[in-house]
């Protein structure tokens, strides 16, 4: 179970009356409702109020009325039907909705003038989880800062609740400490009174959150309407066993904190387990150390001179241009051994190394696969999206590729961006596209360019700071240990199977 499943647990043993035993010389949260009721009217406020016993779920309704309506919320809320009610609450407790114990209200919806300093303007954007952040704060004039405050002056006490975007549920309780003169903008702002304790309203909304999530509605910027708010019900404990539930879940949330330190320690453990695991495989198998050799399965000698007569009928037929011939390959350059079976080789000997098929814009159709680096996913060898030319808008010329090439980074490669093609396209500049043919597995030649062995050659010849790249030269005369086709194909297969498991081990 993780921390935040964790504190969800406790959170609903609280709000459903299973924290702590019920006292019952603390009276009836019916009793409690009815005062706040009272007080209400006092205060010229007027409502209605749907209460019901968590014994029996009968509902009633009290029809006040009052000469006087200042009140924020003017609408009388409905009685809180059965089917509302989500969880069974103890006999001394009872379910009303949120406007009917709090003063429920918002900020201004317009858009006032901003300046350069000034009384700050709290929005959604300025809360991070229970704090405030002031990065992105603007500020407006005293004019503007009272005439919001007429409605929904802030003071010490209130919470304030995000209601629209992306942080919906974040909430902040308003102390001494963090109190400072603001006016509020799509902003819940639960009034608070003495007959609610704000601490158990506050854990109450956190139970809440992902209902209101759920909830939340609109296009690009989702909100939770301030009437959905005051219409949700709201299960009322009496007063002191409020204040005994929050002390009580106050009790077991520093060891849930320390808990999901520990988890995100043992999470990061796992990972960095994970991430070593899958290094050692891959340069297990670039040493040949992963699966068995089987001589029935050839010498990669042979199939090397097989490449080479290949690359020569090419040659001769005007497919591919001459290139500079790279050296013999000396005993000291060797890194380590490799099995009798196979051969150590250039990667330029096998692959055409930084020779790109180029398309000019108006040759591409719009419809046409564009592959940029953001688009692949660093050490997993995975393509996060595919846009075309038209949702890109590109004007660059780009590299051809063709389904199956393996398409490699050269910029940043310790970052290992690394991809097979799945379909045809195109590509920007930054990434080569590599065509190993028919001898060649693919998926071999894209493990070893992922691989430990190869990522410290690139990265020990990258050049340039911001921008580090390996060079064409510098590619070509990277050391590959070639395995015979067959050992290539049974190599990525176990691959295929261990991988998964160092996946979990990063969960």
């Amino acid at each position: 179970m993780t921390a935040k499943d964790l504190k969800n647990a406790l959170l609903q043993e609280a709000v459903q009356g299973k924290l702590v035993p019920q006292i019952a010389s603390e009276g009836n949260a019916r009793d409690l409702l009815e005062e706040i009721r009272k007080e209400r009217l006092s205060h010229g406020f007027a409502n209605s109020y749907g209460i019901c016993d968590g014994k029996d779920k009968k509902t009633k309704k009290s029809d006040l009325r009052s000469k006087s309506q200042i009140s924020v919320t003017k609408k009388e809320l409905p009685e809180i039907t059965e089917d509302e009610i989500p969880f069974e609450i103890p006999e001394n407790w009872c379910w009303c909705r949120l406007g009917d114990v709090i003063d429920v209200r918002d900020g201004t919806h317009d858009t006032p003038a901003y300046i350069k300093s000034g009384y700050p303007l709290i929005t959604s954007k300025d809360f991070r989880g229970d704090h405030f952040d002031f990065s992105k704060t603007k500020y407006i004039s005293k004019q503007d800062y009272d005439l919001i405050n007429q409605r929904s002056k802030v003071e010490v006490g209130d919470i304030l609740f995000s209601m629209i975007g992306g942080n919906i549920g974040n909430k902040i309780i308003i102390t001494t400490e963090n109190y400072f003169e603001m006016a509020i903008k799509n902003v819940a702002l639960f009034k608070n009174n003495n007959n609610v304790y704000n601490v158990y309203l506050f854990y109450v909304l956190e139970y809440y959150t992902k209902a209101f999530q759920n909830y939340a509605v609109g296009g690009a910027q989702t909100f939770v309407s301030l009437n959905f708010i005051r219409n949700y019900p709201f299960p009322l404990p009496p007063l002191t066993e409020q204040k005994r539930i929050v002390a009580a879940i106050e009790k077991f949330m520093p060891l849930i904190e320390e808990y999901g330190k520990k988890e995100t320690e043992l999470k990061a453990v796992n990972e960095q387990i994970g991430s070593l695991t899958k290094k050692a495989i891959l340069q297990e198998a670039v040493q040949g150390k992963l699966v068995p050799q089987n001589a029935a399965e050839g010498n990669a000698k042979d199939l090397l001179e097989e490449i080479k007569k290949e690359k020569s009928k090419f040659l001769k037929e005007g497919k591919i241009k001459k290139e500079k011939p790279l050296p013999e390959i000396t005993e000291d350059e060797i890194p380590f051994d490799i099995p009798e079976s196979w051969c150590w080789c250039w990667l330029g000997e096998i692959v055409p190394f930084g020779v790109c098929q180029n398309a000019e814009p108006q040759e591409i159709n719009d419809e046409d696969w564009i592959l940029d680096l953001e688009d692949i996913e660093k050490d997993s060898g995975k393509i996060l999206s595919f846009k075309t030319k038209k949702e890109v808008d590109s004007k660059s010329t780009k590299h051809i590729f063709k389904k199956g090439f393996v398409l490699y980074s050269k910029l940043r490669p310790y970052l290992n961006k690394c991809v097979i093609a799945p379909k045809d396209g195109f590509c920007t500049s930054e990434i080569l596209p590599l065509d190993f043919g028919d001898m060649i597995y693919n998926k071999y030649a894209q493990l070893y360019l992922m691989s430990p062995f190869f990522v410290d050659y690139t990265n020990s010849l990258s050049f340039g700071v911001k921008m580090p790249r390996l060079g064409t030269e510098d590619g070509k005369k990277a050391l590959f240990p070639l395995p015979p086709l067959a050992e290539q194909k049974r190599i990525v297969a176990a691959i295929e199977k261990m991988l998964p498991l160092c996946e979990k081990l990063g969960e």
